[in-house]
C-alpha cells in the first residue's frame, strides 16, 4: 500500500500550477502562490470548512485572498479541493473569457468571494464578513442551536498592510472583537519594487496589538506544524481577531528567483521551470497532477457532510424556531418582504401630501423611520457624521463588541474602510448596509465605490452636504465634481432628489436594487416640496420627468434640473410662463434611471425637437451637455466654491433662478 502524500507533495501541486499557468499566459504573479502554499495546504486540508458542490452554503467558512495579485494560489485551490475549475480554466489563465482572470473577479469562478486586486480591499472585505458572521450570530442563534457559527480567513501581503485601508480596517476589527476573523500576513520581504525594508519598516506585531488583535508572530510559513498550531491558537481565542505573521519565501523553490522581486510579477521563463522542477522534486509535466495528489485535495465528501450536519442543525432549529428559521433564510435569499412595495408606495403619497420643506438629509431620515421597521436586515452607519447624514433612525441600536445584535455601526472617520466593510456585509448576505459621510469625502472611498459597481453589490451610499449649499465650512466641504464621477460609474445608480417625495422614491429603489450599489445625494439646507398630481408623482421612480410646464403640447424650451437647484428652474419657469413663454421644467434625479426607460418615454419627456435647453446643478457644468447640447446653457460651477453663507454663494456664482430665466430668453 503506497503511503499518503506528504503535505510538502501537496503544496508543491500549486507551486507547479501556479508557474506553469503564468508561464503559458506569459503575465501573472508567480511568487506569493509559490511562497504561500504550505500555509494555504494547512488551512484549506485541515481547519477551512467547506463545500465545493455548494459554494454558497450559508455556514461555510470564507476565504478571501487579499493580496489578489496571487490570484492562481486560490485557482489552483479551487481546482485541486473539487470547485468547478477545470485544468482547462486553469491553462486558460488570464485569457479573454477566461473565469481565471489576472486577479480574482467575484462571479466568475465558483468559490471566489470577493474581487481582490486594489491591495487592502480584500483585508477590509473579510472584516465585513466576520463582522456580518457575528451580527447574524447574535440576531438568530438561540440555546443550543447555533446555525450560524463560521469563520473568515484572509491571506495578505506587504502592499495590502501599506495600504492605509488596512489601518482603517484593522482598527475597526480590533475595537469589535471579531474573533472569528483570523489573517495570514505574507511576510516574505518583497514587493514589485526590491527588498521592502528600504520603505517598510512598520513593527506590525506592535501595531495589530495596538489595535487590539491577538497576534502570532514569527511563524516559519514553510513548516506545516508551525503554521497548524498557529491556526489552533487563533481558533482558541474568539475574543480578538488574530493576525498569523508567517515569514516565507517569494517564488519558494525557484533556485534562481526565490526571495527577489524577479519571482513577484513575471513568469520563472521555461528554463527556471525547469530547475524548479527539479528544485521541488516535482517530476511531472506542465500541468500533470498525479491522482493520489487530486485526492488527497479533493475536499467534496467532507463539504457535503460538514453543509448535511448544518442542515439537520439548521432542521432542528426550525422545528423550534420556525419564524426565525424562514426569516434567516429571507434574508440570506436578499428577498425583500411581501408587504415593502406597498409600505414603501403608502409613504410616499404620505410624503406628497405633507409638503414640507425639509433638507433631504432630512427626508432621507424619515424615509429611514418609515422603512426601517419592516426591514430587520438594514445595517446603517456613517464615519463619524451620523447626527449630519441623518444615519440614525428611530430603531437604530448600535453594534459593539459585547452585543452585535444591533443594526447601526459606528464606523468611525473611516471612510474608505467603512465602504469596503459594507461591500463585505454585502457579499457574506443577510445585512444589507448602508453608511453616509460627506459627499466630498466620498473621494477618500472611491475605489470601493468602483468595487460595489464592479462586483454588482447593492451597497447604499449616503451622501450628504451635497453643493455649495452647505455654506461657511467652504471649499475643501463643497463638492464640485463628485457628482458627475458618480454619475459616471457603470453600474453605480446615483439619485440626487429635491424634496422629500424625490427622497422617500430614491431610498425605495436603493433597497429594491439588487444588482449593484446606489448613491444617495442629499441637501445640508431644507428644499421645498413640490406639488405633483397622481400622474406625476407615478413618473419619479423613471428617473426624470415632467414635473411643471407653463403651457399645452410642446413646449418652446427645457430647463433640467436636480435637488436643491429644481426649485430655482421652477420659479425660472414660472416667470417666463408670465410672459407667455412655454417652458418645460424637467426633474432629473437620477440620469441613469432616465436612460433605462424606453426611448419613445425618453423623448416625450426631452423632445428633440426642442433645441432650446438649459440646464441648472450647483455642481462642475460639463457632465449636463450631453442632455443639452453644445447650443444649449448649463448653469454650475466651473470652479471650486468658497467660505460664506449659502444664499451668498448662490448669487456670487451665478446659480439663480434669474441667471436661469436669462439663459431660456437669449436661446429663445
Amino acid at each position: 500500500m503506497s503511503s499518503a502524500p506528504a503535505a510538502r507533495d501537496l503544496a508543491n501541486a500549486i507551486r507547479a500550477l501556479s508557474m506553469d499557468a503564468v508561464q503559458k499566459a506569459n503575465s501573472g504573479h508567480p511568487g506569493a502562490p509559490m511562497g504561500m502554499a504550505d500555509i494555504a495546504e494547512v488551512l484549506w486540508r485541515g481547519f477551512l470548512k467547506h463545500n465545493p458542490a455548494n459554494p454558497h452554503w450559508a455556514d461555510r467558512d470564507r476565504f478571501v485572498l487579499s493580496n489578489g495579485h496571487g490570484s492562481m494560489l486560490l485557482y489552483s485551490l479551487l481546482h485541486l479541493t473539487g470547485y468547478d475549475v477545470s485544468l482547462d480554466d486553469i491553462k486558460n489563465f488570464r485569457q479573454l473569457g477566461s473565469p481565471t482572470a489576472g486577479h480574482p473577479e467575484y462571479g466568475d469562478a465558483p468559490g471566489i468571494e470577493t474581487t481582490t486586486g486594489p491591495l487592502g480591499q480584500g483585508f477590509a472585505n473579510a472584516v465585513g464578513m466576520a463582522l456580518a458572521e457575528k451580527v447574524l450570530a447574535a440576531q438568530f442563534n438561540r440555546d443550543g442551536h447555533n446555525i450560524v457559527d463560521h469563520n473568515t480567513f484572509c491571506f495578505l501581503g506587504d502592499g495590502c498592510m501599506m495600504e492605509g485601508i488596512s489601518h482603517e480596517a484593522a482598527s475597526l476589527a480590533g475595537t469589535l472583537g471579531l474573533g472569528k476573523l483570523v489573517a495570514f500576513y505574507d511576510d516574505n520581504g518583497i514587493s514589485i519594487d526590491g527588498e521592502v525594508e528600504g520603505w517598510f519598516t512598520d513593527d506590525t506585531v506592535a501595531r495589530f496589538r495596538a489595535y487590539g488583535w491577538h497576534v502570532i508572530p514569527n511563524v516559519d510559513g514553510h513548516s506545516p506544524q508551525e503554521v497548524k498550531l498557529a491556526v489552533e491558537n487563533a481558533l482558541k481565542n474568539g475574543d480578538q481577531p488574530t493576525l498569523i505573521c508567517c515569514k516565507t519565501v517569494i517564488g519558494f523553490g525557484s533556485p534562481n528567483k526565490q526571495g527577489k522581486e524577479e519571482s513577484h510579477g513575471a513568469a520563472l521563463g521555461e528554463e527556471e521551470i525547469t530547475l524548479t522542477r527539479d528544485a521541488l522534486g516535482w517530476h511531472h509535466a506542465a500541468f500533470e497532477v498525479p491522482e493520489d495528489i487530486y485526492q488527497a485535495w479533493n475536499a467534496r465528501a467532507d463539504g457535503a457532510k460538514a453543509e448535511a450536519d448544518w442542515q439537520a442543525r439548521f432542521d432542528a432549529y426550525k422545528a423550534e424556531h420556525p419564524e426565525l428559521a424562514d426569516e434567516f433564510l429571507r434574508r440570506l435569499a436578499g428577498e425583500l418582504p411581501a408587504t415593502f412595495e406597498q409600505q414603501a408606495d403608502d409613504f410616499i403619497a404620505q410624503c406628497q401630501q405633507a409638503m414640507d420643506k425639509v433638507a433631504t438629509r432630512k427626508a432621507s431620515e424619515q424615509a429611514l423611520n418609515a422603512y426601517g421597521p419592516a426591514l430587520p436586515e438594514l445595517t446603517g452607519g456613517s464615519a463619524d457624521l451620523g447626527g449630519s447624514n441623518n444615519t440614525v433612525w428611530k430603531g437604530c441600536k448600535s453594534i459593539s463588541a459585547g452585543d452585535a445584535s444591533g443594526n447601526y455601526i459606528h464606523y468611525g472617520v473611516r471612510e474608505f474602510g467603512m465602504t469596503a466593510i459594507m461591500n463585505g456585509l454585502c457579499l457574506h448576505g443577510g445585512v444589507r448596509p448602508y453608511g453616509g459621510t460627506f459627499l466630498t469625502f466620498m473621494e477618500y472611498a472611491r475605489n470601493a465605490v468602483r468595487m460595489a459597481a464592479l462586483m454588482h453589490q447593492p451597497n447604499i451610499l449616503v451622501y450628504t452636504h451635497d453643493s455649495i449649499g452647505l455654506g461657511e465650512d467652504g471649499p475643501t466641504h463643497q463638492p464640485i465634481e463628485q457628482i458627475a464621477n458618480l454619475r459616471m460609474t457603470p453600474n453605480l445608480s446615483t439619485w440626487r432628489p429635491c424634496d422629500t417625495v424625490e427622497t422617500a422614491v430614491a431610498w425605495k429603489h436603493a433597497i429594491q436594487r439588487a444588482d449593484g450599489p446606489t448613491a444617495l445625494i442629499f441637501s445640508r439646507q431644507g428644499l421645498p416640496c413640490i406639488e405633483r398630481d397622481d400622474t406625476v408623482l407615478g413618473n419619479v421612480a423613471k428617473g426624470g420627468y415632467t414635473l411643471l410646464q407653463t403651457g399645452e403640447g410642446q413646449p418652446e424650451a427645457i430647463i433640467l434640473a436636480t435637488g436643491s437647484e429644481v426649485e430655482l428652474a421652477v420659479n425660472a419657469a414660472r416667470a417666463l410662463g408670465e410672459q407667455g413663454k412655454n417652458v418645460r421644467v424637467v426633474s432629473m434625479p437620477s440620469v441613469d434611471a432616465f436612460l433605462a426607460q424606453s426611448a419613445d418615454y425618453q423623448e416625450q419627456v426631452l423632445p428633440s425637437a426642442v433645441r432650446a435647453r438649459v440646464a441648472v446643478e450647483a455642481a462642475i457644468v460639463d457632465y449636463w451637455y450631453r442632455f443639452v447640447g453644445l447650443d444649449g446653457k448649463v448653469i454650475g460651477m466651473h470652479g471650486y466654491g468658497a467660505s460664506a453663507p449659502a444664499g451668498d454663494l448662490y448669487k456670487h456664482f451665478g446659480i439663480t433662478a434669474e441667471a436661469v430665466r436669462d439663459a431660456v430668453e437669449t436661446l429663445l
